[in-house]
């Protein structure tokens, strides 16, 4: 069974980018690497060894984010006016009356410090699908609270 990643437009692009930059950081490392090995006895060259992880784990990263970008599911946001992926969200939290601002994406592109939640979390869960004035509950680890959809973008 193949697991398809759902992700938005700009999480697709953001990666794209990541692997272009790296790819493009290849024949540096590379040549880094051909520079320590010339300097002699593999066995106690440390330079060469350290060369020879920093390409593995660039080349690593690729195969990684290509992998992503394989089973990726571009999810376009749509106008149905509910809580779903790729659309900026106005929460209210009951417990202490503020306001915060999240875009719902796939999990890949979660960043809660950056306004990011991803829609399988259990605050990502509990919105989905959901209408403007809504409130709903959250099972969270830390336990319950509650949260109001003020706005839906």
């Amino acid at each position: 069974m193949v697991y398809y990643q759902k992700m938005t437009p700009e999480g697709y692009q953001k990666i794209k980018n990541e692997i272009a930059e790296l790819k493009k950081d290849r024949p540096r490392r590379i040549k880094i690497l051909q520079e320590a090995r010339a300097l002699g006895d593999l066995s106690e060259n440390t330079e060469y060894t350290e060369a020879k992880r920093d390409l593995g784990h660039l080349q690593s990263r690729v195969r990684y984010l290509e992998k992503q970008l394989k089973y990726a599911d571009v999810v376009d946001k749509t106008a149905d006016g509910k809580v779903d992926l790729g659309k900026t969200v106005t929460l209210k939290f009951d417990d202490d009356d503020e306001t915060e601002k999240y875009k719902v994406v796939g999990r890949m592109e979660a960043d809660i410090a950056d306004g990011k939640v991803a829609f399988d979390s259990p605050l990502g869960q509990a919105i989905m699908k959901k209408e403007v004035n809504t409130t709903v509950s959250v099972m969270a680890p830390a336990g319950e609270y509650h949260v109001t959809i003020m706005a839906i973008d």
